[in-house]
């Protein structure tokens, strides 16, 4: 067994996570119950919203999370931590209770994505981790919806694993990217492990390594003749490549029965060759072979590439996806909001200069607001205590804005999140990764504004206080 093999990912955190566990331990508030929220405070790119993903494996990690004795021993050995503490350590396991947002719903700053209660020195112990798998899937996949929509209906296929920070980046990159609604990755692993269709055409190599291209394209097609993309760009696209795969289509596949399935265009100015091999392709008779383009694609280039008329079927999206390569921080924290002392609950907050980092404090709830027509207008966060009463009506106070009062009528509301473990152990089990990228498709066809998802000036979607919960915060800022 290799070193990365036998890693035991519990080990995944901040050395302030164990010298606080050992803290709590000898000042005897390891056993006290605490609340912590996880939660971000800007959209990616400065969109409107942003797809959560990443909780899978964080349930994974926390069902599994355990210290072997070489763990314990390499601990023993920075000589910071009291004895007895390490000994509690060997038959160490997470206890605690966490509530979620399902993974792949659309979200917004500020907003509990996950909360875990648990004694408190579980609940500093998990931080890192969570953190780690939150904010990176989270990312890819709001960068991966972003792309999709630009798209505009047409295929995307990740391509981003050589690119990718390292290859749990590219693995669970792939699988945060298929939530967000890429149709395929050329990332096997994640194909094996997620289920999520694998798609791939082929390299500059295989022409470089025949005689010509066309006994390149020839021998692929033999090989390959259900599946053949030809990549035709390695020497001269319209002079070279396209020809030479429309004589591959007829002098090769044709005999067989079988149609050429597309050409992939990776370099040049993308929009220019794939009209003109769109031109060729059909004056050859062949308008059913796809186009596929690629080369530091994001949703930017891909509008553009539409915009000039560009004709392609398909997008292969590399580094700008897998790194989100224009704002490649999600930016979650996991911050304490409530601490039981004896047998009181007393919510925490954290206070700050700057208003947006004043945390939401206390154990909450998190509802979503519709209007008659089903979409979704504003979120709402109440006390612990309260349920909306949608047919009466309930009013609220603006986050951001708290001179700014008003009140939902004629509204129906949803809690967004529920519990998912219990005891250190799943409630239930996680649903289906294609169930999960289909929720996230269903959503922004149906709930979400199209005001929300535009990429210039989207309309805020407003996180708004219930007022008895605005008053506990206040008060705790009086406090302060």
């Amino acid at each position: 067994m290799t070193q990365f093999d036998s890693r035991n990912l519990s080990m995944v955190m901040d050395l302030y996570e164990m010298t606080m566990a050992n803290g709590y331990f000898l000042a005897g508030k390891a056993q006290s119950q605490a609340t912590f929220d996880v939660f971000y405070r800007r959209n990616p790119d400065g969109g409107g919203f942003a797809v959560f993903a990443g909780l899978e494996q964080v349930l994974d990690y926390l069902e599994g999370l355990h210290f072997s004795a070489e763990d314990v021993a390499y601990l023993r050995s920075l000589g910071q931590f009291d004895g007895a503490f390490l000994d509690t350590l060997i038959d160490y396991r997470f206890r605690g209770s966490v509530s979620a947002v399902p993974e792949g719903t659309v979200v917004y700053p500020n907003e509990p994505l996950i909360t875990v209660t648990a004694p408190l020195m579980d609940a500093q112990l998990v931080e890192t981790a969570i953190l780690a798998q939150i904010n990176h899937q989270s990312l890819i996949a709001t960068k991966a919806r972003r792309i999709v929509r630009a798209a505009e209906g047409r295929s995307v296929s990740d391509f981003g694993a050589r690119r990718a920070h390292n290859m749990d980046a590219a693995v669970y990159g792939a699988r945060a990217a298929y939530i967000g609604g890429v149709d395929s990755t050329a990332t096997v692993l994640a194909g094996q492990l997620f289920g999520i269709p694998v798609s791939g055409t082929m390299a500059h190599s295989w022409v470089m390594s025949h005689d010509s291209e066309f006994e390149a394209f020839r021998r692929f097609a033999e090989i390959y003749p259900d599946n053949a993309i030809l990549l035709v760009d390695t020497y001269d696209t319209l002079k070279s490549g396209v020809p030479s795969a429309i004589r591959t289509a007829r002098e090769v596949l044709a005999p067989m029965g079988r149609r050429l399935k597309g050409i992939r265009l990776d370099s040049g100015d993308l929009a220019y060759l794939s009209k003109e091999a769109r031109r060729m392709l059909d004056d050859a008779g062949l308008a059913d072979c796809r186009i596929a383009v690629s080369n530091s694609l994001d949703e930017y280039t891909i509008r553009s590439l539409l915009e000039q008329g560009a004709c392609v079927d398909f997008f292969g999206v590399g580094e700008r996806l897998a790194t989100a390569k224009s704002d490649p921080v999600f930016g979650c924290v996991y911050k304490l909001v409530a601490l039981n002392e004896g047998t009181a609950c007393r919510p925490r907050i954290k206070i700050s200069e700057t208003w947006e980092k004043i945390t939401n404090p206390g154990r909450k709830r998190l509802w979503r607001v519709y209007d008659t027509s089903g979409h979704s207008i504003a979120d709402l966060l109440t006390r612990e205590d309260e349920t909306p009463d949608a047919a009466a009506g309930f009013g609220y106070v603006d986050s951001e804005k708290p001179w700014k009062r008003g009140a939902f009528a004629g509204c129906t509301v949803k809690e967004l999140q529920e519990e998912v473990m219990r005891g250190g152990r799943r409630t239930r089990p996680s649903p289906p990764l294609k169930a999960v990228r289909d929720h996230v498709r269903r959503q922004l066809e149906e709930d979400v504004w199209p005001e929300e998802q535009r990429f210039e000036n989207p309309h805020r979607h407003y996180l708004d206080l219930s007022p008895a919960f605005y008053d506990l915060k206040r008060s705790l800022l009086g406090q302060g």
